[in-house]
């Protein structure tokens, strides 16, 4: 097999058999033309804005996101009680759907997501006082 290998600007054209090879060739590299300039783009829309941070307003300890992904459901309401370990909302992220808990017992002061929400790693979700 032939193959042609370009190293710091030089060209070898190398010849392998078997397992051993053969230089066949040396010469130098040329560098292409450059392309003559083209008209100036179009200006690109403005990048649509992040959506703002949800507001913790509630009192209480934060339930906090472990990892980035997108909200696929959420099982609590405002002002409902629940028992540590209970199921807030599961967030999937990179195909698994993870069933993130509440840490402790109590009563959620504020819910900070929504289906479909994206949230980022250590986002709020949750507070339960």
């Amino acid at each position: 097999m032939k193959y042609k290998v370009t190293l710091n600007n030089r060209t070898y054209e190398v010849e392998v058999e078997a397992g051993q090879a053969m230089l066949l060739d040396e010469y130098e590299a040329i560098a292409p033309a450059a392309a003559p300039a083209a008209a100036p783009a179009p200006a690109a829309a403005a990048p649509a804005a992040a959506p703002a941070a949800p507001v913790v307003t509630g009192a209480g300890e934060p339930v906090n996101a472990p990892m980035p992904g997108t909200i696929l459901k959420v099982n609590v309401t405002q002002g409902q009680a629940v028992k540590e370990g209970e199921v807030l909302c599961i967030l999937e992220a990179m195909k698994m759907e993870n069933e993130i808990m509440a840490s402790k017992g109590g009563t959620v002061t504020q819910v900070l997501v929504a289906k479909g929400s994206i949230v980022d790693t250590g986002a709020p979700l949750v507070i339960i006082g």
